[in-house]
């Protein structure tokens, strides 16, 4: 990054600083017990508020300090995590489910700090596809039936959002994504290499690899996430139960100092574009900034010609509504992970959720920044398929659905 530029962010973040003054951290009893937070990402749009609490100095300010640790797949995260040699992650919330449970590697009490996003992924099908008419579900679904053949479609980790919602919106077509398809694991970040080369018919992955593969010439996006779930969770900051336990005060700083990264991005036009400029460079994305910037700020295009403003684009706090960690979210995963086979028998959906997502502990946070926090840690929502989840009965609605494993 050049010096220049680091000046500038510099800037930025002293002018939001002094335009917030939440009371940080005494050093007294709440003083950060580890200093130095080491947080993985992968190289994702998502991964942005962690990066900025980084570069814009507001770690500092709650006595720690966030080294971003770039990782080259979801499954290196987990075994960093599970292992200790990173602190935390910019995770998929289901990867975490699915170690707490043991159905993703090795079995780990884990949690969940507080979410880093909503919407903004997407996902993509070939050109050849495109061609062919399959533009949308039902136009692939119709290609399918009649066009008989080994359909591949790829998504990041077996328990992680991006499968979940490839499946969910295969699943809402008619398309049984464990019968009707071959479905692969590949890195975000090879996504569009991959898909290059033929070797997959469809995608689901986060942002910048749903448009970088639009300017690329490649694919084109056939729904983004956010009309499969309006506000859906996406990634969270994910550590292990153990260190929440040990490091509860430098848990509680780093959520406060992501919370206020998030706050600066949500808050204007120029911050994006900011953030954009900064995530772009090799040291994290390692893209163009025009592959980021325009998504972030809800402009769409889908590769055949359509054009849209989307209002549901990628949110990383919106007065606090993303980051607060509802434990219905986390349930979701579960009742999917159950859909799909991926555990056997209904585990104690709510449970679960109550040991791995950490409220008290976000709420605390979230109080000391004037954070709104919502009342139930359960909220409801309308899917794709006009079927509402509001965590109420988990284990009816994980069995309710036609399509399944």
């Amino acid at each position: 990054m050049s010096e220049e530029r680091r000046t500038l962010l510099a800037g930025a973040a002293g002018a939001a600083m002094s335009a917030m003054s939440p009371m940080a951290w005494a050093a007294g009893s709440d003083k950060p017990e580890k200093e130095e937070v080491r947080i993985g990402f992968i190289p994702l749009t998502d991964c942005a508020s962690i990066v900025m609490a980084s570069v814009l100095g507001f770690d500092k300010k709650y006595g720690i300090k966030i080294i971003p640790t770039k990782e080259a797949s979801w499954a290196g995260v987990r075994d960093k995590l599970v292992n200790g040699e990173l602190d935390m992650a910019h995770v998929l919330y289901g990867l975490i489910y699915g170690v707490h449970l043991g159905v993703s590697g090795p079995k780990k009490d884990m949690a969940v700090l507080m979410t880093l996003n909503n919407n903004g992924q997407a996902i993509t099908l070939s050109k050849k596809l495109a061609d062919k008419g399959a533009v949308d579900g039902a136009s692939l679904a119709k290609l399918m039936s009649t066009e008989k053949r080994e359909y591949t479609f790829a998504q990041t980790f077996p328990t992680g959002t991006h499968a979940m919602w490839l499946y969910y919106w295969l699943a809402s077509v008619g398309i049984n994504p464990i019968k009707d398809a071959k479905v692969i694991t590949v890195p975000p970040p090879q996504m569009v290499a991959n898909m290059r080369v033929g070797n997959m018919d469809g995608y689901c992955v986060g942002e910048p690899w749903g448009h970088r593969a639009i300017m690329d010439g490649i694919g084109i996006t056939a729904v983004t996430t956010q009309d499969i779930w309006k506000d859906h969770p996406e990634k969270v900051l994910g550590t292990t139960g153990e260190f929440a336990k040990k490091y509860p005060n430098t848990a509680r700083a780093v959520i406060m100092a992501v919370l206020e990264a998030s706050r600066w991005i949500d808050a204007g036009l120029q911050n994006k574009l900011k953030m954009a400029d900064t995530i772009a460079d090799k040291s994290y994305v390692n893209t163009s900034a025009d592959a980021i910037n325009q998504r972030i700020l809800g402009r769409y295009q889908n590769g055949l010609g359509k054009t849209w403003d989307d209002p549901n684009h990628m949110k990383f706090f919106n007065d606090g509504a993303v980051n607060f960690p509802y434990l219905s979210d986390g349930m979701w995963f579960l009742t999917q992970h159950k859909r799909w086979g991926l555990i056997k028998g209904h585990p104690d959906y709510l449970g679960v959720a109550k040991q791995i997502n950490q409220i008290e502990l976000y709420k605390q946070a979230a109080s000391q920044l004037k954070v709104s926090v919502p009342k139930d840690a359960l909220r409801a929502s309308k899917l794709i398929d006009g079927v509402t989840w509001d965590g109420k009965e988990p284990a009816k609605y994980a069995d309710s659905f036609k399509v399944k494993a």
